[in-house]
């Protein structure tokens, strides 16, 4: 089935570029120039992957973001001219799950969206619903890519679920932030490595529960029973 992209980017010139270079990759695209037509399309398109420019006419991209991550599981691909790597953990602590510089490559674009789709596909298409026991109340689906909180399902991201799986398939292990993203992040990565403290940061939010321990100076672990 062919997979869509919304792009909501002010630019004309920009988003008829990648509307174009992408439906030449094979996607059905659809493009907005504002915060509030975006929203509206993304309702009714219903896309597989969300690119969204940070700097909107109306509405701040990170405001959408924040509302797309509540109500949906699409990733979401940030696109921003601001090289400030602060700016940048915003959007991660927001919901994005990846982000390009522009100006940027088409190439890197693409590479970008499969990667998210990937793991998107990989989600969807595992199917569990056998539960193991993190700690008390609190129980993963490794098949499923499903949390569970006293019952009750806890929306990750595919890669904040991954993140979560290696530390509980290495309790006691230290991680360091490089073999984090060696061992989650499926192409090579070359920005900030405190993206990994944000997907941390968004795990211990999500859960509201200290299962992810802070080794100081060297990165994270689980501790033999998730607390930390």
């Amino acid at each position: 089935m062919q997979k869509k992209l919304l792009v909501i980017e002010d630019d004309e010139a920009i988003r008829d570029l990648l509307t174009y270079a992408l439906r030449n990759e094979g996607y059905y695209v659809a493009g907005a120039g504002t915060g509030k037509s975006g929203l509206r399309m993304l309702e009714q398109f219903e896309p597989d992957v969300l690119l969204l420019d940070v700097m909107l006419p109306d509405i701040s991209g990170f405001d959408i973001c924040r509302e797309v991550s509540e109500k949906y599981a699409m990733p979401i691909l940030m696109l921003t001219a601001r090289t400030d790597m602060v700016d940048k953990l915003i959007g991660l602590e927001l919901g994005a799950d990846d982000y390009v510089t522009k100006p940027f490559e088409l190439r890197e674009v693409t590479a970008r969206i499969k990667a998210l789709l990937r793991r998107k596909e990989k989600a969807e298409h595992r199917k569990g619903n056998v539960r193991e026991q993190l700690v008390d109340g609190v129980e993963l689906d490794k098949k499923g890519y499903a949390v569970y909180k006293d019952g009750k399902e806890i929306k990750l991201k595919p890669k904040e679920f991954e993140l979560l799986l290696l530390f509980y398939e290495y309790p006691g292990r230290v991680f360091s932030r490089e073999e984090i993203v060696d061992r989650v992040w499926e192409m090579d990565y070359d920005g900030d490595l405190r993206t990994v403290d944000v997907h941390v940061q968004r795990i211990r939010k999500k859960l509201d529960i200290a299962l992810i321990e802070t080794v100081f100076g060297i990165g994270y672990r689980m501790g033999e029973r998730g607390v930390g």
